[in-house]
């Protein structure tokens, strides 16, 4: 399936850039391809913004975001919600396309449809939730008035290994706010946010709220968006190192930014565990994605009695899975994004070898056409091997023994990032225990799949700042103005 034409939901207008309600050529005329990662074939190309593309989306989220800022709430959450029926009245499509342009399963990619379509109804709902507060001031004398107000035009660079989902969960609580933005998505996956972009209009958003500039050319178009005194709030997914760049650059504007960076999920299975229900677990938080994901299972932290247990169990699953094109029945696992990524996971999975691990199952690139990977069980990982301290991105499980729960929580929290974690114990005195110490922002307990649009999701120390979703989602959108009022 190759070509613009066979490309579901994507017309060859679409196939360009989203500046002002209007679908237009890079002012250059300059584009790129888009790769099939199941066998690096041409999908299809899309027009490549240049800097100056990217200043005109800005100047169009600018002269929106008066107009827009003073929609009422209920019409931004109604503008929200039609979008919610009708990207889920076409969920098949996109589920199609992503697994075109991605590479996972279409069941998966239905998956995330649902997930990421889940954030459009919730945040239709909280838009018309905003409120501040009024209180009399203690001292008397005086009234307190607080206002929230819409922090204003944004830029959204998101990553690709959830082309909808990680768009729908900036974009839906920005519009919920009264916010415009421009998005610049990811290179290799640009097909489902234009096709998103297309959605959305089509649900009423008025001209100037959504540009999208899809490029080749992020570091620049970042950096000269983030120079700009308009631009009032960023918010990346991707990894740690350009999260670092942003906001370094957000310093000189004193931007808001939200940073959803890289991970490094310790997985942790005590010797009380249901082995059954952590082998379920584990297939969750480690092959979702094909492990392309930065909640993914990493490291894999097993205690030593039920160690060579989990490890036999866990590789009879994986290695029972089939690759093959996402879009093909009786496929479990799609590729990798490109070769860099092939390259990236072999080349952890030779050191860890090197270093004394054992492998259970897998561990040899696939042959033949396309990024693929197999599903790999790795026994006997030593602490410091660089699988253990890198993120993997991939469908590879390190295995690495304990002793006592102390020794789990210290090689848990061995790491920079604090992204995810996964525990698996039927000790609720020692679950609570693990929630206070584990240094990550989210814990999953006997669990392999915490991502849920009523939840705050985000981390801590090198996985970034800022929280999407939940309540406290839409609170990254937002300012608050005090009033002092007299009494009278």
């Amino acid at each position: 399936m190759t070509g613009p034409n066979r490309l579901p939901l994507i017309t060859d207008q679409q196939r360009n850039l989203l500046v002002g309600g209007q679908w237009r050529p890079a002012e250059d005329g300059a584009r790129f391809e888009v790769i099939d990662p199941a066998d690096g074939s041409v999908l299809t190309d899309v027009a490549d913004a240049s800097v100056a593309d990217a200043a005109d989306a800005l100047d169009a989220a600018a002269e929106a975001q008066v107009t827009w800022g003073r929609t009422p709430p209920r019409e931004r959450g109604e503008i929200l919600r039609t979008a919610f029926q009708l990207v889920n009245d076409r969920a098949d499509d996109f589920a199609r396309l992503m697994s075109l342009e991605m590479g996972k399963t279409v069941a998966e990619a239905r998956g995330e449809v649902g997930y990421g379509n889940e954030f459009f109804r919730w945040f239709s709902e909280e838009a018309v939730r905003i409120h501040g507060r009024y209180m009399a001031n203690p001292a008397g004398g005086s009234r307190l008035l607080t206002l929230k107000k819409p922090v204003g035009p944004c830029l959204f660079v998101t990553p690709w290994n959830f082309p909808l989902a990680m768009g729908t969960r900036k974009i839906g609580p920005a519009i919920a706010a009264g916010c415009t933005m421009v998005v610049k998505p990811a290179a290799q996956t640009p097909l489902t946010m234009l096709a998103l972009a297309g959605v959305l209009a089509e649900a009423g958003l008025p001209d100037g709220v959504l540009n999208v500039v899809t490029s080749t050319r992020a570091a620049e178009i970042s950096e000269a968006l983030q120079a700009d005194d308009r631009l009032r709030k960023v918010s990346f997914t991707g990894s740690t190192a350009v999260g670092r760049i942003m906001v370094r650059q957000s310093a000189d504007r004193l931007q808001r930014v939200s940073m959803e960076l890289g991970g490094n999920a310790p997985f942790l299975v005590f010797a009380d565990a249901d082995l059954d229900a952590a082998v379920d677990g584990a297939m969750i938080a480690k092959m979702r994605n094909m492990g392309e994901a930065c909640t993914a299972a990493n490291r894999f932290l097993v205690q030593a009695e039920v160690v060579e247990e989990f490890g036999r169990r866990l590789a009879e699953r994986m290695g029972g899975l089939t690759l093959g094109r996402g879009q093909d029945e009786g496929t479990d696992v799609g590729p990798l994004i490109d070769e860099k990524a092939v390259e990236s996971v072999s080349q952890l999975v030779t050191d860890a070898v090197h270093d004394g691990a054992r492998v259970v199952v897998g561990g040899e690139r696939h042959d033949g056409p396309g990024y693929f990977y197999p599903p790999t069980v790795l026994l006997d990982v030593p602490q410091d091997s660089a699988i253990n301290a890198e993120e993997i991105f991939g469908p590879v499980a390190p295995i690495t023994t304990f002793a006592t729960e102390e020794e789990a929580v210290a090689k848990a929290n061995d790491t920079e990032y604090g992204l995810a974690s996964y525990v698996y114990t039927r000790d609720l005195a020692r679950t609570i225990r693990l929630a206070e110490s584990l240094e990550f922002g989210m814990v999953g307990v006997n669990t392999g799949l915490i991502s849920n649009p009523a939840a705050p999701f985000g981390g801590v120390k090198a996985s970034g700042f800022g929280r999407e979703g939940g309540f406290e989602g839409i609170e990254e959108y937002l300012e608050t103005t005090y009033v002092a009022l007299p009494a009278g």
